[in-house]
C-alpha cells in the first residue's frame, strides 16, 4: 500500500503552492492520497490568509484523493502535525509527512514508500527522512541516532515512542548522561532547544521528537543527497540564526536515489561528517551575523 502523505498548511498561499506543485511532480503522486490539516487562524490578524489558503486547497487535484481537515479553531503546529500524524497512523499503519514549505524531488514519494516497506518491521528504525544537509561523501543511504522534521515517513510502531512532555525527556537524557551525544558532540543546540520548549520559548513538537527516538536509541534513514529543500524561514518557530542559515539550497534534480536495504548501525565517519559540518556552519552564522551588524546601513 502506498502511504498517505500529511501536509500541514496554515497561511502561506505562495509557499503551499510551491510545496503541492513539487509534490504532484512526485512519480507517485497519482497513487497517493493526500490529508491536508488546515489550521484556524489564532485571530483575526491572518484570518484572510488561512481563509486563501482553504479556498485554493479545494482545488488541488493530482492525487489518488485529496481529503482536507479544517481546524475549527487554531491548533498550533505542533499540535496540528501531533494530532494529525497519530490519526493517521492509527488508520493507515504508516505516514509521510510535509508542511507547507517543503519543496521535494520528484523522487521522494519513491524513496519514503521504498524505506517504509524496506524497515517496516525494524524495530531499531523511527523514520526515513528526505531532507539532508550538502555534505560530501555521505554514503548511498545512511542511518543518524533519532529522528527528523523536514520530510519524513514513519509507521505507527514507531510514533507510539512519541513523548509530549520535554521535562521528562530531558530529566532522561541527563540520567543517561547523553545530552553531549544528543548535541552532535556539541556541535547543535538541541539540549537548548528542548529545554527552551519546556520554558514555553518555542512549542517544537520536533525536538520532542527527536529526543524520543533517541532515547530508544532508535535510527533515522537518510539519502545521500537532499530530497528536500526547506524555504519556509519566515514561519512562526524561525530559530534567530535561521536567515543566515544555508539549508534551503536548490535541490539536485539529477540525482536519482536508489535504496538497498543496509546494517541498521550509525557509522562512525558519517557522524563525524555531520558534527565538523554544524561547527562550521556555526562559525559561518557567527561571521554572517557580524558582517550585517558592521556593514549594515
Amino acid at each position: 500500500m502506498i502511504a498517505p502523505i500529511a501536509l500541514f498548511v496554515y497561511d502561506r498561499l505562495d509557499m503551499t503552492i510551491k510545496t503541492v506543485d513539487a509534490l504532484k511532480n512526485n512519480t507517485l503522486s497519482h497513487e497517493s492520497s493526500l490529508f491536508i490539516y488546515s489550521d484556524a487562524a489564532k485571530d483575526t490578524s491572518n484570518f484572510a490568509e488561512v481563509e486563501k489558503i482553504r479556498e485554493y486547497i479545494l482545488g488541488i487535484v493530482g492525487f489518488k484523493e485529496v481529503t482536507i481537515i479544517r481546524r475549527e479553531k487554531n491548533f498550533g503546529l505542533a499540535e496540528n502535525i501531533i494530532d494529525g500524524v497519530g490519526s493517521l497512523v492509527e488508520k493507515y499503519g504508516k505516514v509521510i509527512v510535509l508542511e507547507d514549505d517543503l519543496i521535494t524531488h520528484p523522487k521522494f514519494l519513491e524513496f519514503m514508500n521504498k524505506g517504509l516497506d524496506a524497515y517496516e518491521d525494524d524495530t531499531n528504525v523511527a523514520s526515513i527522512h528526505g531532507f539532508v544537509y550538502p555534505i560530501k561523501d555521505l554514503p548511498e543511504t545512511f542511518f543518524l541516532k533519532g529522528a527528523d522534521c523536514w520530510g519524513w515517513a514513519t509507521w505507527n510502531r514507531a510514533w507510539r515512542v512519541f513523548e509530549r512532555d520535554g521535562s521528562l525527556l530531558l530529566e532522561e537524557l541527563k540520567k543517561q548522561k547523553t545530552t553531549y551525544e544528543f548535541d552532535f558532540g556539541g556541535s547543535y543546540p538541541y539540549t537548548k532547544m528542548l529545554k527552551d520548549q519546556i520554558n514555553g520559548r518555542n512549542n517544537s513538537w520536533a525536538i520532542r521528537w527527536y529526543a524520543s527516538a533517541f532515547l530508544r536509541n532508535m535510527v533515522t534513514l537518510y539519502p545521500r543527497e537532499s530530497l528536500v529543500a526547506h524555504i519556509g524561514y519566515c514561519g512562526t518557530h524561525t530559530r534567530w540564526y535561521s536567515r543566515y542559515d544555508n539549508s534551503n539550497g536548490a535541490i539536485n534534480t539529477e540525482y536519482i536515489p536508489t535504496l538497498k536495504k543496509i546494517d541498521t548501525i550509525v557509522i562512525k565517519e558519517v557522524l563525524e561528517k555531520f558534527e565538523r559540518y554544524f561547527k562550521h556552519r556555526k562559525i559561518n552564522i557567527v561571521i554572517n551575523i557580524l558582517k550585517n551588524y558592521l556593514f549594515k546601513k
